[in-house]
C-alpha cells in the first residue's frame, strides 16, 4: 500500500518532465500510445489528453493490484478510453508495430536485463514511431550538509537493490541501450531537481530504503534496530529546510524506430 501511494505521488511529481518528453516527440491527436510498467497511473492521463478521442492508449503492468488501480483511475476520468493489461513488459504479447509512441518511466532501473525491455519497446513501435522514457541515475544522491546515517542507509540500499542485477546508474546508459535496440535520432536530456522543503521527493531515499527493509534483513546486512535508527536520523536531516536535496538525476531519452529495414 505504501509503495502504491508513493507511485501515485510520483505520477504527479514527474508530470512536468513527462509532459515535456511527450511534447518533444510530438504526441498528438489520433495516435496510438502505450505506457509500459504504468503502475497505478503512470502517464496514462497525459497520453489520453494528447491522443484525444480518435487515439488509443494502452497501459501494461505486471502487478495485478496496480492494473486494477489504473483501470479504476482511467474509468473515473472524462477522457478517451484507456485499456490496461496485466503483462510482463519484456513480453507483452501485443502485436508488433502497433504504436506511434512506446513509453516507459522508472521501469528499466528495476529490471536486471533492461535491453530485453528496450527490445520489446522497439518491437511494439511502428516504423517511424517513437520510443521514449525517463530513468533515474541514483548511485550517488546529492545532499548537503553530509550525514553519516544517509551514507550508511544508501550503502545498504545499493547492496540490496542491485542483488539481482538492477542498476541504479541506468540513466547514463539510456543512449547506449536505445542505440543497441536499433533506434535512430536518439536524444538524451539530464535534469537535476532540487527538492524544496515541502516536496515529498525529498524523502524518496528513505522511502525506497524502507521498501527493501525485508531484503536487507534477509541478506543479513543490518538488523531492524539499525534500520529504524537510520530511517529516523535521515528523515530528521532531510526535513531540515536548510538541507539541500537532489535525490537523483533524471534522464529523459527518445529514439525513433527506422522507417524501413
Amino acid at each position: 500500500r505504501e509503495e502504491s501511494a508513493r507511485l501515485l505521488r510520483q505520477s504527479e511529481e514527474l508530470r512536468p518532465a513527462s509532459a515535456a518528453l511527450l511534447d518533444r516527440v510530438g504526441v498528438g491527436p489520433g495516435q496510438r500510445a502505450i505506457d509500459l510498467g504504468c503502475g497505478p497511473r503512470g502517464i496514462l492521463d497525459l497520453l489520453a489528453e494528447r491522443v484525444g478521442s480518435d487515439g488509443h492508449v494502452v497501459g501494461v503492468d505486471a502487478d495485478p493490484d496496480h492494473v486494477a488501480m489504473a483501470r479504476e483511475s482511467a474509468a473515473q476520468r472524462e477522457a478517451p478510453p484507456v485499456d490496461v493489461w496485466l503483462a510482463d513488459a519484456r513480453r507483452t504479447g501485443l502485436p508488433s508495430g502497433s504504436f506511434d509512441v512506446v513509453h516507459a518511466r522508472t521501469l528499466l532501473v528495476n529490471v536486471p536485463e533492461p535491453a530485453e525491455v528496450l527490445a520489446e519497446m522497439a518491437r511494439l513501435a511502428k516504423p517511424g514511431g517513437w520510443v521514449v522514457g525517463m530513468e533515474p541515475d541514483a548511485w550517488n544522491p546529492v545532499y548537503y550538509p553530509p550525514h553519516p546515517a544517509y551514507d550508511r542507509m544508501w550503502e545498504l540500499f545499493r547492496a540490496a537493490f542491485g542483488r539481482h542485477g538492477a542498476d541504479l546508474r541506468i540513466g547514463r546508459r539510456l543512449s547506449d541501450l536505445y542505440r543497441r535496440a536499433g533506434l535512430q535520432e536518439i536524444g538524451v536530456e539530464a535534469r537535476a531537481h532540487v527538492c524544496e522543503a515541502d516536496n515529498s521527493r525529498r524523502m524518496i531515499g528513505p522511502d525506497l530504503v524502507r521498501s527493501v527493509h525485508p531484503k536487507i534483513l534477509s541478506m543479513g546486512l543490518a538488523d531492524q534496530e539499525e534500520l529504524d535508527a537510520l530511517d529516523s536520523a535521515v528523515r530528521i536531516h532531510l526535513a531540515d529546510p536548510d538541507t539541500l536535496v537532489i535525490p537523483h538525476l533524471s534522464f529523459l531519452a527518445w529514439g525513433r524506430k527506422p522507417r524501413s529495414g
